[in-house]
């Protein structure tokens, strides 16, 4: 499962660091209006993260720092920055760059940073990848609580026509008493059984995930490893099991999603040079099965770190493409409202382009909203109405 983590700096911390300097970048034929850096920084004793560093195009000294991590667990944050939010995105070639108009430079200084140690081409010298669990920050499609991503799915699954009357009529009957339902952890056996069903509709219905009405790049496929993992954060009480295929478990690439051009263009030997990558760390792929495979769940909610955060005055964003099925909007939006902050803006629609670009509500620095037609990477198929949120809250404005 993929999501995005967005933090902001209280003032601009903007610094340079020569020998990392990214000068040219095979591919690119633009000269470009902001400085960039790419090496490495010690996490901690014999843990090296990667980064790559971008200066705002506005005003580097004045805009704010933000950092960028995607999550997975365990997926690389040059994905975001080659196919998302980054000012710079790769062709189908494999082999050129383009500009990206709506980059989040434009107004912000971005760090992209692959972690932990083992994502993309951060390493750690002993090879142990075993991991767990500012002025305001921003999740995008996040898993913020176990309990509310298993219970909206399955109302998203039917209002969204995944599931017919007669599967949802025994879902009501199993799992439903005096009009609430468990589907988190309902300890009846013919819920368990009804629910069992549900999860392989979603394991085999080929549709994608990420982006609910969106084609499945290459078209319907037998599910990955990729997906097994991501299927491994759903209804994790009831264990369902499906069979893995041992002739896919290589494929670490996001069911539906094609990143054949950025894998082929940061393994090039010149591009690893041109991002000062050692000799020695392996080839990058867009998620981490090592990781993936060592991480180890500590919070099966955020609730407690977003409660504190909001009670030292940080503005919090939670934005939600509606149409993705892994961390779906309803789940967050459920969430929001388990925090019981005081609302101080009604669920309303917000306009760009003179288009309803999705809705929003608001308690006091908390926002939820969403973003109409965008799936689970909102930067990559809703561009410019991201990058105008990203203004409004950067600027602490409205949407």
């Amino acid at each position: 499962m993929r999501w995005c983590l967005l933090l902001l700096c209280v003032r601009s911390c903007f610094g340079s660091y020569s020998p990392d300097e990214v000068l040219n970048l095979p591919g690119l034929s633009t000269r470009l209006n902001f400085r960039q850096w790419s090496g490495y920084l010690q996490a901690s004793p014999g843990k090296h993260l990667h980064y790559w560093f971008v200066t705002s195009q506005r005003n580097p000294v004045k805009d704010p720092v933000v950092l960028w991590l995607n999550g997975g667990p365990g997926c690389s944050s040059l994905d975001g920055f080659l196919s998302e939010n980054g000012p710079l995105h790769v062709n189908d070639d494999g082999s050129t760059l383009y500009i990206n108009k709506y980059s989040w430079n434009k107004v912000a200084n971005v760090l992209y940073l692959e972690s932990p140690a083992g994502v993309g081409f951060s390493y750690s010298d002993d090879q142990n990848y075993a991991t767990n669990d500012d002025e305001g920050f921003a999740v995008g499609n996040g898993l913020s609580s176990l309990y509310y991503n298993d219970q909206s799915l399955v109302y998203f699954g039917y209002y969204h026509g995944l599931f017919g009357d007669t599967l949802w009529n025994r879902l009501n009957r199993y799992c439903c008493k005096s009009g609430s339902c468990n589907f988190f952890n309902n300890t009846n056996i013919n819920c368990r059984e009804t629910l069992e069903e549900v999860f392989m509709i979603i394991y085999n219905s080929g549709l994608n995930m990420y982006s609910l009405y969106m084609d499945c790049a290459g078209g319907v496929q037998k599910t990955n490893m990729r997906f097994l993992k991501d299927l491994q954060n759903l209804f994790q009480f009831y264990q369902f099991e499906v069979v893995e295929d041992s002739n896919d478990s290589s494929n670490l690439v996001p069911p539906c999603i094609n990143g054949t051009a950025q894998n082929a263009w940061l393994n090039r030997a010149d591009v690893r040079k041109a991002l000062h990558i050692p000799q020695f760390v392996p080839t990058w792929d867009i998620c981490s099965d090592v990781v993936g495979e060592k991480y180890e769940r500590v919070y099966a909610t955020m609730r407690d770190f977003y409660v504190k955060l909001l009670s030292k005055g940080l503005r919090v964003l939670v934005y939600n493409g509606d149409t993705d099925m892994a961390c779906n909007f309803l789940g967050d939006n459920w969430f929001v409202h388990s925090l019981n902050q005081k609302k101080t803006q009604d669920y309303q629609p917000w306009i760009y382009n003179k288009q309803v670009a999705g809705f929003y509500e608001q308690y006091g620095n908390l926002t939820f909203l969403t973003v109409k037609g965008a799936g689970h990477m909102v930067p990559q198929w809703a561009p410019a109405q991201a990058l105008k949120m990203f203004e409004s809250f950067l600027s602490n404005s409205a949407y």
